[in-house]
């Protein structure tokens, strides 16, 4: 939980640190690099002596994978879910690998003067490393490669016109006249589900930063009520006062991370489900 300025919180922009060239890197990417070294650590160590007989972290690892598999493929059929898995289930992983180590200690205790960013004052010494997904622009950029991700898997599997197709088309197998009678209603629905599917690039994002930046704030706040409480007996009671929401966004970090994994696939479903496979 870095800490932006001393017990108030963490900034809305994320403070630049550094720059490679032209590249500013701020401390929520340096922890989005850290959240991806992570993962891979985490696949290697328990991929680097496969046995046919599973133990430890291949164990684990492999409960993980199948229990995401099989809730992939109950929304969006076996023959989407083969070529899709790859991404839900890494979106899945560096969101909550993301959220969890955004809450670990050291997060806030590291702190350096960073670089001043354009647009914005020097803040003073700040977090050397900020929850990856507590950054706007993080968030954004996970719905941005869905997006575009989402809109290739549509034009594969049904093509431009079967896009067109469920979108504005007349639903219910309605044929002769009463399709056509029907067909300006269902055409005006369809650009409504237009700005529907332009509006989520918008939601997914907000929904994920809204939850983990108002989450790492509010520990801030616990924890600095503890830090500044007068007496043994108020201090005592100010470390433990952070634990239930510590705990609580522990639960917040799974929850999120899920429920996007989920309505992404949910979305592709949707839109590049087989006939033969909807229900």
């Amino acid at each position: 939980m870095p800490v932006e300025h001393a017990h108030e919180g963490l900034t809305q922009y994320a403070p630049v640190l550094f720059n490679i060239g032209p590249l500013p890197v701020t401390n929520s990417m340096l922890a989005a690099w850290a959240v991806t070294l992570c993962i891979l650590f985490v696949v290697r160590a328990a991929a680097g002596k496969i046995s046919l007989v599973p133990h430890a972290m291949q164990n684990f690892l492999e409960f993980v994978i199948e229990t995401l598999y099989e809730t992939l493929d109950g929304i969006l059929g076996a023959h989407l879910v083969r070529k899709t898995f790859w991404f839900f289930a890494t979106v899945f992983l560096f969101i909550l690998f993301g959220n969890w180590l955004g809450l670990l200690p050291f997060f806030g205790n590291l702190t350096v003067v960073p670089a001043v960013s354009e647009g914005h004052e020097a803040a003073g010494r700040v977090g050397l490393l900020r929850g990856a997904n507590a950054d706007l622009n993080m968030t954004l950029a996970l719905a941005t490669v869905y997006g575009v991700v989402w809109l290739y898997w549509a034009v594969r599997e049904v093509g431009v016109w079967g896009i067109l197709k469920e979108i504005f088309g007349v639903k219910g197998g309605l044929t002769g006249l009463m399709k056509w009678i029907l067909f300006p209603i269902f055409f005006l629905v369809g650009i409504i589900e237009v700005i529907s599917i332009l509006f989520r690039q918008v939601s997914l994002p907000l929904r994920l930063y809204g939850n983990i930046f108002a989450g790492e704030n509010l520990l801030e706040v616990m924890t600095s009520m503890g830090v500044n409480a007068q007496g043994i007996l108020f201090k005592a009671v100010g470390v433990l006062l952070p634990f239930p929401f510590y705990c609580l966004e522990i639960l917040v970090g799974f929850v999120q991370a899920f429920v996007f994994m989920l309505l992404t696939a949910v979305f592709t479903a949707t839109m590049c489900k087989h006939e033969e496979e909807s229900h």
